[in-house]
């Protein structure tokens, strides 16, 4: 069983950063990649970035690359960051992490084992 919570999210003008975190607990977390998942009314919920647990790999939307950046704890942590940066109001939604078990990197939303409860970001204009 993993259990993951978000954080970070709120309200900010366009043009501004935000930086979510989601802490990660649980039985063998170092087995599991992370991705960040948003979902914004009426649409389908999408993978925004993912990480494996080494911090070695990574993989963006193109919507989102050279804006967000997902990183991990450098220390023996388990909180999972996404640092979004020139955020505008398309990038509002609610935010999720979610865990998958796997040795591979994740570029899709299938096959996620563990979800956290989301935080929602708004960017108004």
């Amino acid at each position: 069983q993993v259990e993951l919570v978000e954080s970070g999210g709120r309200l900010v003008q366009a043009g501004g950063s935000l930086r979510l975190s989601c802490e990660v607990s649980g039985r063998a977390v170092s087995d599991y990649a992370v991705g960040w998942f948003r979902q914004a009314p009426g649409k389908v919920r999408e993978v925004v970035a993912s990480i494996r647990w080494n911090g070695l790999s990574t993989y963006y939307a193109g919507s989102v690359k050279g804006r967000f950046t997902i990183s991990k704890d450098a220390s023996a942590g388990s909180t999972v960051y996404l640092q979004m940066n020139s955020l505008n109001p398309e990038d509002t939604a609610m935010y999720y992490c979610a865990a998958k078990r796997t040795v591979l990197l994740p570029t899709t939303t299938g096959g996620f084992d563990y979800w956290g409860q989301g935080t929602q970001v708004t960017v108004s204009s």
